[in-house]
């Protein structure tokens, strides 16, 4: 299975910000990645969510083998330049009938990372379409630099606090990222996005890898919990802690997680303030 982007994708991530289709994983890698899904999700505890599932690369070999597939790392390598590492994965998952959707918003904003430079690979494990809650970009957005993200009031459907101000944008030109199950898609950190709720009979579930240059820095006072791993190249600057990698094959993480808002209103200012 081919992992080379043409020059055209390139072209097309630089412009507009994502590019969406690439294959990586075959029916039969799916059926083992599913099965291992499931085997992770089984360690969560009562009243925890599929949102818990959160930096468990750390833990879990399984999901630190994923992040670090050499037929995504080929992807993200003529994007992000030859020296890189992962710090970041989370599962993003919507059972059919859900009524969660997630937010506009821009992920270098609740990032304590500078600089901005970071991306986001989203693997499917299922068939993401329209009908079933695809993320939506609005391309080229990650071009006009960060914008203000403002709290949502009463008890929305969004799982996130924020949105982002959007009034600069027609949403008109807004897209979907529909994927085959196996497929990757790979957003920047400014691109602003969402997705709405799964009002279908089917899952939508995939798993979203956070790659940066090794250039870029944590404030680790918002975030002492970062830990990074180098995936390609060689790491010069080594502004930020290095991560054990797991040895048990399926494990989980017992952690509190810090973004921007999550470490409260210090960092708020600190970030968004600017």
């Amino acid at each position: 299975m081919p992992a080379k982007l043409t020059p055209s994708d390139i072209e097309q991530f630089k412009d507009r910000g994502y590019i969406a289709g690439l294959p990586v994983f075959d029916a039969s890698e799916l059926r083992d990645l599913n099965a291992g899904l499931g085997e992770i999700v089984a360690l969560l505890g009562p009243g925890e969510s599929t949102k818990e599932i959160r930096e468990w690369h750390e833990a879990s070999r399984f999901l630190f083998d994923i992040c670090m597939h050499d037929r995504i790392l080929d992807y993200v390598e003529p994007l992000i330049g030859p020296d890189f590492v992962m710090w970041a994965s989370n599962f993003f998952i919507k059972e059919p009938g859900t009524s969660e959707s997630v937010a506009w918003h821009q992920d270098a904003y609740y990032w304590p990372l500078e600089p901005r430079a970071s991306l986001t690979v989203w693997l499917a494990f299922d068939d993401v379409d329209v009908e079933n809650g695809a993320m939506i970009v609005l391309p080229g957005s990650h071009a006009h630099g960060i914008f203000d993200h403002n709290r949502l009031g009463g008890a929305g459907s969004s799982v996130l606090d924020l949105e982002c101000d959007t009034s600069a944008f027609d949403l008109g030109t807004a897209e979907h990222v529909c994927l085959k199950a196996g497929e990757i898609s790979i957003h920047s950190d400014q691109l602003i996005h969402g997705s709405p709720a799964n009002e279908s009979s089917r899952r939508r579930a995939g798993l979203t890898i956070r790659y940066s240059p090794t250039n870029v820095k944590c404030d680790l006072s918002v975030n002492p919990h970062f830990r990074q791993y180098l995936a390609r190249g060689v790491d010069r600057y080594e502004h930020n802690p290095v991560g054990e990698i797991p040895e048990q094959r399926i494990g989980r993480l017992f952690r509190e997680h810090r973004s921007v808002e999550e470490a409260g209103a210090e960092a708020e200012s600190k970030f968004w303030k600017k």
